[in-house]
């Protein structure tokens, strides 16, 4: 018990060091100032989460007999907009979210998981916050776009937020299912739903067994099994040919069906005069695509400038001439965003008679193109640039591999001018040094190309050559992109960014703590810099871990999007970027083309195609439209391919392939096929007997009994159990640890963490 007041009659004073004060000795401290409003306002926008009068008066100093002079200081910032009420006592931000909200799924990142954005949003307030969902835990159904939570939220930065599901929403009914038609039941095209569907009689229209089919379900009080739905439409045969790219395009709502209006005004259009435009014809301009490329939007040129500069010409098809704002053309390819890319088919932005023929830079036809002339001297830096109008005639179609093989055997192709390749070139070489000297991260992730047959059958799917001339264009764009973006602002015109924000703490964490668990090292800094994760690429270059570590790069990443408000382009080091380049796909271009046109008068009047101020007040709302809807393009699209890979591995049931663990979490592991990118599930209940535990932080599984350790990046032996081209799912059993397996080779361990040994029993 502690003793208080004067101690009791006969017992020992304590002595006290000479000179030292007691604290009858120490004068009252002043009371600390109260914060202003504008203090209070800054606290709460700092703050990670809710705080009450207990937490401000705590840092500010204040004492309880401030209190009340506190409590009418935050009365104020409550009745005048300037802090948001939250519980009983506690206090946010205007525009911050509570720590508890109600949210929906929109889509996924390039890991996969769960993006969401409040459910109540005021659009007057900005743009909505991203809030990045957590994946459930084992056993609960994953998070899909349309899913609505209750998610527990925690602010990590700028517009972020981190949630956690607390309670799932109803979810509604959906409107519509699409599914493979067997033996009266709909058996769903999305792994993610584990239940069929069953078609009463007389409610299976016109459809077959194997048809693949759009369904709406039966209103019914009680049900017991399947729920009923009806037939609508039948949309093609599972297993023929553009079935597997059928199913992503009405599973992922991607609109293909053109509007009659908007087909009628494509297939008026015309060629361009040179009214009004700078005559381009003599210069040789040339394409440079892929074999597989559908529509040429952009040309290239460059000639020396004097001591070791380069005079560049990127010439962009001139869509804004064709597609007005406001049009049936205009509101369809706002509706699209962008174009679609599938193995078999694409489904473009715009109609057929724009994209692959006015607007398309064919070879020795004129046609019409907003170009930017820009200058740089021999270490690539800028020295001008300018933007104009005119009309060119491309002087040849060139693939990739068609200039990458000239330029190394010093030769130019057919009907061209013997420097051009080597002017190209030189340019590309001192644009590769300013893109060295700021320093951008230069990640190599092999992208997957699936080769198909006449019948439409998979024949192999092999990593997409990465070329010195597919750089070569990239940086030329960039280049232009970059240029378009000055020009905007120079013009004091809108501009539709293309931003790229610094990774967010949270995902900074997870990558340090897996890139320690291999050896490697982040720097440890406030404002991190992306030749901070160049030089960890460099690190692991051509080691066994080489890819496993770009792509947990890649998904430490934040996410690309649209913006009209710049905060800079962090991958790129750029700060200021906008996408300029390909007007034909992507519906960004064409308004940076028009905020182009209206900003410099290239043409009068509407006919002109200028952006018109409607429309450059609807900015923050297409912005993130079309933002939503290339990353449903891109959702579709590796869908695509990973239903294309699930049928290419079908014929291969029960053979081993070398992978390595490409996840690992509570209920398996995922690994990743080393041949072709065919990724599946190793479910746990597969893993040898054992007591397996989870070691989140260092991405691992072991086995209490067995001593084996599964950890991220290991080099496996898996064998294909289960592929199912419908769905695009893959299922794989370990050999690692299977008794039936032992004399198999074993798998060597990843870098940084070696596989225990099996104890002896």
């Amino acid at each position: 018990m502690v003793r208080r007041g004067p101690p009791p009659k006969g017992h020992a004073a304590r002595k006290r060091p000479a000179g030292k004060p007691t604290r009858r000795d120490i004068p009252d401290r002043a009371p600390a100032a109260l914060p202003t409003l504008v203090e209070l306002r800054a606290f709460l926008r700092d703050a990670p989460g809710r705080v009450g009068k207990t937490e401000i008066a705590r840092h500010f100093g204040l004492t309880s007999d401030q209190r009340p002079a506190l409590r009418d200081l935050l009365r104020s910032l409550k009745e005048t907009g300037q802090a948001t009420p939250v519980g009983r006592k506690g206090l946010v931000a205007p525009d911050r979210l509570p720590d508890m909200a109600p949210v929906e799924v929109t889509g996924t990142d390039v890991d996969g998981d769960p993006i969401a954005r409040p459910m109540q949003w005021n659009r007057d307030a900005g743009p909505p916050p991203v809030i990045f969902m957590q994946r459930e835990a084992a056993g609960q159904p994953a998070l899909a776009p349309g899913d609505k939570v209750l998610a527990r939220l925690k602010f990590i930065g700028g517009n972020k937020y981190e949630g956690r599901t607390f309670k799932r929403l109803m979810r509604e009914v959906p409107s519509r299912i699409l599914g493979v038609f067997e033996e009266g039941r709909i058996i769903p095209t999305d792994r993610r739903q584990k239940s069929d569907w069953r078609v009463p009689a007389g409610e299976e229209g016109a459809a077959r067994p194997g048809d693949i089919v759009l369904a709406e379900p039966l209103a019914v009080r009680h049900v017991l099994g399947p729920r009923p739905a009806r037939i609508v439409e039948v949309l093609g045969r599972m297993g023929e040919a553009r079935s597997v790219s059928l199913i992503c395009i009405h599973a992922h709502g991607i609109p293909d069906v053109f509007p009659a209006e908007a087909l009628e005004q494509a297939e008026a259009a015309r060629g361009v005069t040179k009214r009004g435009r700078e005559d381009l014809r003599d210069i040789p301009l040339v394409t440079i695509d892929g074999e597989d490329a559908r529509d040429f939007d952009d040309a290239v040129w460059a000639e020396p400038a004097g001591e070791g500069g380069w005079r560049c010409l990127v010439a962009i098809a001139d869509v804004a001439h064709y597609v007005k704002p406001d049009s049936p053309l205009d509101r369809e390819a706002w509706a699209r965003g962008n174009s679609v890319y599938f193995p078999d088919r694409v489904v473009p932005m715009l109609p057929e008679a724009l994209s692959n023929g006015w607007c398309s830079l064919r070879p020795n036809e004129p046609r019409g193109c907003l170009f930017c002339e820009f200058h740089i001297d021999a270490a690539g830096r800028k020295t001008g640039h300018r933007f104009g109008r005119g009309i060119m005639r491309s002087a040849a179609r060139l693939t990739y591999e068609q200039v990458q093989a000239a330029q190394e055997a010093g030769e130019v192709p057919e009907g061209l001018p013997a420097e051009l390749l080597h002017h190209l070139y030189g340019a590309f070489g001192s644009l590769l040094a300013d893109r060295a000297r700021r320093g951008t991260l230069e990640l190599d992730v092999p992208e997957r190309r699936v080769l198909l047959d006449a019948a439409g059958k998979v024949e192999a799917v092999v990593p997409r050559a990465r070329l010195d001339s597919h750089r070569l264009i990239e940086e030329f764009m960039v280049a232009a992109n970059v240029c378009a973006a000055e020009e905007l602002e120079r013009l004091g015109q809108p501009c539709m960014y293309r931003i790229h924000d610094r990774p967010s703490d949270a995902k900074l964490e997870g990558l340090r703590q897996f890139l320690d668990s291999l050896g490697l090292k982040l720097p440890a800094r406030d404002r991190i810099h992306p030749k901070d994760f160049s030089g960890i690429l460099a690190a692991v270059k051509d080691r066994p871990e080489d890819r496993l570590v770009n792509e947990a790069v890649l998904r430490g990443q934040s996410q690309a999007e649209y913006s009209p408000d710049n905060i800079g382009h962090f991958g790129l080091a750029l700060p200021r970027y906008a996408h300029f380049t390909s007007p034909i796909r992507r519906y960004a271009d064409l308004l940076v083309h028009r905020a182009l046109i209206a900003g410099l008068q290239l043409g009068k009047g509407p006919a002109a195609g200028g952006l018109a101020p409607a429309e450059a007040a609807r900015f923050p709302d297409t912005a993130e439209h079309i933002t939503q809807t290339e990353r449903r393009a891109a959702m579709a699209e590796r869908d695509a391919v990973d239903r294309y890979l699930a049928a290419f591995m079908a014929t291969r049931v029960g053979e081993v392939f070398e992978a390595r663990i490409s996840g690992v979490t509570r209920f398996g592991l995922f690994v990743t096929v080393q041949d072709n990118g065919a990724s599946g599930i190793v479910p746990l209940a597969t893993l040898p007997d054992d007591r397996w535990q989870l070691d989140e932080a260092g991405h691992a599984m072991s086995g209490r009994n067995t001593g084996l350790t599964f950890s991220l990046g290991q080099a496996v032996e898996v064998k294909l159990s289960e592929a199912t081209p419908r769905t695009g799912g893959m299922v794989f059993a370990m050999m690692q640890g299977d008794p039936r397996q032992s004399g198999r080779r074993r798998a060597a361990p990843s870098a940084g963490k070696r596989a225990k040994a099996p104890r002896r029993r």
